[in-house]
C-alpha cells in the first residue's frame, strides 16, 4: 500500500538523520506518533506524512524537521515538498504502473494480504425467533453479516456462519395457540384473537400464518376426526418448521448462506444449559438470594449481578446466553463476532462477565450493536410489528429487488439508523447508488466489447476492423506491458483523470485492511460510489477507443482494472456486476 511505503520510506529517513545528528535531541524515531495521511489540498500532493510531533523530542521548529528528513529520502519517481510539519508526496508514473500491473496479473485475489494472523471465528447474526417472517432490521443483519464474512473469509480468515434458532420458551406455545385459531377460522369455526390488548399480546395475529393453517388443514384432511389435531404442541412443532422452512429459503435467495443452524431447545435438551450453572456454581460464581441463583457479573465488570435462575426454579434469557457462548469457546474458534440489534446492548457486559468468569478471555467475544431500519414510502416512515401487518423482507425484496435491497442495507455505518427510500432504490438513476455503481461496471464492460467488435459502414456495406484484437485484448492482462501505461502521461488532460482513477485504484488495498480489521462493511460501498465517480470522469474527458492504438491500449488497461476492482468490491457486498444495463 502506497500509505505504508511512505510511512516507511519516512521512518528511514528519520533514522538517517537521527545517525547524522540533524535532529536536534532525537535519539531514535518514536514509535506511533507519524500518520500518513491525505492533504486537505490535493495540490499538495497525494499523500502527507505529518511530523510535527517529533517536535517535542528533537526540540526543533517542525518545518525544520521536515526539511531534515526530506533531505534524507530517497524515492525516485516521486514529487516531494514541505510545507509546514508535513511532507507531501506525489506519485510518479513508476509507482502508479506498478499498482495497475498488479492488479491485471492478480485479478480476484488483488488486495488479499499474503500473510496475516489468521483465526477461526465463528460469526453469529440474525439468530431471529421462529414466530414471523423476517422484517426489513433482519435483512439490514442478513446483508451486513455475510458481507462480512466474506470480506473476512477474502482477508484470510476461517469463518463460520451461525444462525442461532431462539425456538425455546414461552413464543413457541403462543405460536402454537395462535395457529390453533386460524386452522379453525379456516374450518368455519366462529373464533378470533382477544380484542383486548393485554391479551392479544399472548398471540401472533398476522396473516403469515393463514398459508401455514391451509398446509396443515390440506395435509391432515383425513386426520380431522383425531383428537390431537388441534394439539397445541404439535401445532407449535409444525408451524415453526415451517417458518424455519420459510427462513432458510428466503436467506439462500437473499445470498446469505449459513454453516450452521444452532436450536436454542437442542442446547436446553443436551443439558447443556444446565450443566453450564453447575460448573459455574462449582467455581464459586454463583450465589442465593431471594429465592433466586445469582451469578457474580459485576466481580468481572457488569454494573451489577444477574439472575440466571429465578425463584421458581426456571432459567432466565441469560442463562442459555452464557450456555450458548461457553458451548461456543468449547468448539474451539479463536474469535466470537456477534451481530445484535441495539436493543441488546446490555448482553454485552453481561455474557463477556460469564466468558471470564468460565475461564476463558472476555475479548475473545466482539458485539458489533446495529440500529435498526426505517423504511420510507413515499417519503414517509412505515412503523413495523410482528403482531399486526408489516412490511417484510421478502416483500421488499419483491419490490425493489435482491441487489438493491443488499447494497442499501449496508451502506451506512451498522451503529446508525438507516432510511431505506424504497421509490429511489428503484430508480434507474445516478442517484441510485447501487445503480450508478452497477452503471459503472457495465460502461466498463461496454467499453472493452467495443474495442473489439467489427462493425459494418452503413454507406458501404463493408466490415470495419475492431479497433484492436480479442487476443491484444487479452494480453493487456495476460502478458502485461509494463509501458503500456506511457502514452496517458504524456497528455495532461488524460493523465490528471486516470491519475486520481489509479490513485483510488490503489486506495482499495487500505480499505479491505481497515475495513477487515475493523469488522465496517459500509466502508466498501462508500469506496465503490467513489471509484463509480472517478471512474466515469476519466472516461467522460477520454475517448478510450482512438485511432492512436498506444493511448488506446493504455486507457483499455485501465479501463479493465476499473473493471476488475468494481467486481471484486461488488462480489464482497454479494452484489452482482452486471456486464449489460
Amino acid at each position: 500500500m502506497l500509505k505504508d511505503f511512505f510511512g516507511a520510506e519516512v521512518e528511514k529517513a528519520i533514522e538517517k538523520a537521527v545517525n547524522k545528528n540533524q535532529l536536534g535531541q532525537m535519539t531514535e524515531c518514536p514509535k506511533g506518533v507519524l500518520s500518513v495521511e491525505k492533504p486537505k489540498n490535493l495540490e499538495f500532493g497525494d499523500f502527507a506524512v505529518n511530523v510535527s510531533a517529533l517536535a517535542r523530542f528533537a526540540k526543533l521548529s517542525p518545518t525544520q524537521i521536515a526539511q531534515e528528513i526530506a533531505a534524507n529520502l530517497d524515492i525516485k519517481d516521486c514529487e516531494i515538498n514541505v510545507i509546514g510539519g508535513f511532507i507531501n508526496f506525489k506519485t510518479g508514473f513508476r509507482l502508479l504502473k506498478d499498482l495497475i500491473e498488479e492488479i491485471l496479473e492478480e485479478k480476484e485475489t488483488f488486495a488479499k494480504p499474503k500473510k496475516i494472523n489468521k483465526e477461526k471465528i465463528l460469526l453469529e447474526y440474525v439468530s431471529a425467533n421462529p414466530t414471523g417472517p423476517f422484517h426489513i432490521g433482519h435483512g439490514r443483519w442478513a446483508a451486513m453479516g455475510s458481507t462480512l464474512a466474506n470480506l473476512l473469509k477474502f482477508w484470510g480468515h476461517d469463518v463460520t456462519q451461525e444462525f442461532y434458532i431462539n425456538d425455546a420458551g414461552s413464543q413457541i406455545d403462543k405460536l402454537g395457540q395462535s395457529l390453533k385459531i386460524r386452522i379453525q377460522q379456516e374450518l368455519g369455526e366462529k373464533i378470533d384473537f382477544p380484542t383486548d390488548e393485554a391479551e392479544r399480546k399472548n398471540y401472533y395475529t398476522g396473516e403469515y400464518l393463514i398459508p401455514i393453517a391451509k398446509k396443515y388443514i390440506q395435509e391432515r384432511r383425513n386426520r380431522k376426526a383425531e383428537t390431537d389435531f388441534l394439539n397445541v404442541k404439535i401445532l407449535a412443532d409444525y408451524a415453526k418448521n415451517e417458518m424455519e422452512n420459510l427462513q432458510k429459503t428466503l436467506l439462500k435467495d437473499f445470498g446469505v448462506s449459513f454453516d450452521i443452524f444452532y436450536s436454542e431447545q437442542d442446547l436446553h435438551d443436551s443439558g447443556k444449559v444446565e450443566a453450564c450453572v453447575k460448573k459455574l456454581k462449582e467455581m464459586g460464581k454463583l450465589y442465593e438470594k431471594d429465592g433466586a441463583i445469582w451469578f457474580k457479573s459485576s466481580d468481572y465488570g457488569d454494573e451489577q449481578d444477574r439472575v440466571i435462575k429465578k425463584a421458581d426454579g426456571s432459567n432466565t434469557y441469560l442463562t442459555a446466553d452464557i450456555a450458548y457462548h461457553l458451548d461456543k469457546l468449547e468448539r474451539g474458534y479463536d474469535r466470537l463476532i456477534n451481530i445484535w440489534g441495539a436493543d441488546h446492548h446490555g448482553y454485552v457486559a453481561r455474557v463477556r462477565a460469564s466468558i471470564e468468569a468460565l475461564g476463558y478471555d472476555p475479548n475473545k467475544l466482539e458485539v458489533l450493536l446495529g440500529q435498526l431500519v426505517n423504511l420510507v414510502i413515499n417519503g414517509e416512515e412505515v412503523r413495523m410489528g410482528k403482531r399486526k401487518n408489516m412490511v417484510t423482507l421478502d416483500e421488499l425484496i419483491e419490490e425493489v429487488g435482491i441487489d438493491a435491497t443488499r447494497f442499501w442495507m449496508i451502506m451506512r455505518n451498522i451503529d446508525t439508523t438507516l432510511d431505506f427510500d424504497i421509490e429511489l432504490a428503484k430508480t434507474a438513476s445516478d442517484e441510485n447508488p447501487v445503480f450508478y455503481v452497477q452503471y459503472a461496471h457495465a460502461r466498463a464492460c461496454s467499453i472493452l466489447r467495443n474495442a473489439v467488435a467489427e462493425k459494418i459502414d452503413t454507406q458501404t456495406g463493408q466490415k470495419i476492423p475492431a479497433p484492436i484484437s480479442e487476443k491484444e485484448l487479452a494480453e493487456l492482462s495476460e502478458n502485461y506491458d509494463k509501458n503500456i501505461l506511457a502514452p496517458i502521461f504524456e497528455e495532461k488532460e488524460t493523465f490528471d483523470s486516470a491519475r486520481k482513477l489509479i490513485l483510488k485504484l490503489e486506495e482499495y488495498k487500505s480499505l479491505i485492511k481497515f475495513s477487515a480489521e475493523n469488522r465496517q462493511v459500509y466502508t466498501i460501498c462508500r469506496y465503490v460510489q467513489e471509484l463509480a465517480v472517478d471512474f466515469h470522469s476519466f472516461y467522460t474527458v477520454s475517448r478510450v477507443i482512438t485511432e492512436d492504438k498506444a493511448m488506446m491500449k493504455a486507457r483499455l488497461a485501465l479501463v479493465t482494472a476499473t473493471k476488475t476492482v468494481l467486481k471484486n468490491a461488488l462480489d464482497l457486498l454479494g452484489v452482482s456486476a452486471p456486464e449489460k444495463m
